[in-house]
């Protein structure tokens, strides 16, 4: 194989499987992400995840029967919060994973295993419109409203890397997520919508050491239909599209980006006044490059007022 095809190789290589084991995926799929709330609100999440599922590479490139089984846990919280007025939230998660890939590369069978912590990932978000900051007094008695909002989220290089291994669980680079979305509350129903794009810095350091790394932005939309039957006990139908991330090694070619959508479900359950726990399944639906994986997460939160 080429100098040129291997560097290539290693490219869409660190890009699919990356985008299983680190934050900073398009595959995101969070319903109730501009939910109203009062200002006050702490909360703190444990989750546990499993992904697993086939890699599909360029038919160019010398990769078959490429599997994965990635397994994390993440450990998170939030705060809401007033900002000028209007609603905020700040959160924060440090997640660890581990796992295996195997395959045939150039027809010679090869696996690797990885643990360690991933990057971390912060994120700040504002209810512009229909949710302004209220105690809880004063919010239980609101009608629920529209919702527009805005959020930044933030992905830091804080994973485990090394330049002389081509997949790692950190990806050495920062990542950016702007987004815009809308809630509109029917009854017991809501919907949902969002759209971001990610956005990259360069990885100066990749495989096999001193090769600056470059992809292109990653544009993201999500939808979710929602049913509450009473209070943190709801069950939502989510959907997500991504397509972009194009990526290249210095001296190589680009590699082909991704075009993919993802269907998935999630049941919220209350237990007790201060906690829920929460379960959630997605499955490729479109896959052309990249991860096509089945994911089952699930995740426990206690939530409390730190104001009246």
């Amino acid at each position: 194989m080429s100098q040129t095809l291997i560097a290539r190789a290693a490219v869409v290589a660190a890009f699919c499987i990356l985008a299983a084991t680190a934050p900073s995926t398009a595959q995101d799929l969070e319903p109730k992400a501009y939910s109203a709330s009062p200002v006050g609100a702490a909360f703190l999440v444990v989750g546990l995840a499993r992904s697993t599922g086939g890699v599909v590479f360029d038919p160019t490139l010398p990769f078959e029967d490429v599997e994965a089984r990635i397994n994390g846990v993440a450990l998170g919280g939030g705060y809401t919060f007033s900002l000028f007025r209007k609603l905020g939230l700040a959160s924060a998660v440090v997640p660890y994973s581990w796992g295996d890939v195997s395959g045939l590369v150039a027809e010679e069978a090869r696996s690797i295993t990885r643990s360690g912590l991933a990057d971390s990932r912060f994120k700040l978000s504002v209810n512009f419109v229909g949710n302004p900051a209220m105690r809880a007094r004063e919010f239980a008695k609101a009608p629920r409203k529209t919702i527009v909002g805005a959020s930044l989220t933030v992905t830091a290089p804080s994973g485990q890397y090394n330049d002389a291994k081509l997949i790692n669980l950190g990806t050495n680079r920062w990542a950016f997520k702007p987004e815009v979305g809308v809630a509109v509350p029917k009854g017991h129903w809501d919907f949902d919508a969002y759209l971001g794009v990610w956005l990259f810095s360069p990885n100066p350091s990749f495989y096999p050491g001193g090769l600056e790394r470059t992809q292109d932005r990653v544009v993201a939309l999500q939808g979710h239909v929602s049913y509450t039957f009473k209070t943190r006990l709801w069950l939502a139908f989510d959907g997500t599209w991504y397509e972009g991330g194009k990526a290249q090694v210095e001296g190589s070619a680009p590699t082909g980006g991704v075009n993919n959508s993802r269907l998935g479900v999630t049941l919220s359950l209350p237990a007790g006044r201060q906690q829920s726990f929460k379960v959630a399944y997605s499955s490729g639906v479109q896959v052309r490059t990249g991860t096509n994986f089945r994911t089952l997460a699930v995740g426990w939160q206690w939530l409390w007022l730190t104001k009246r």
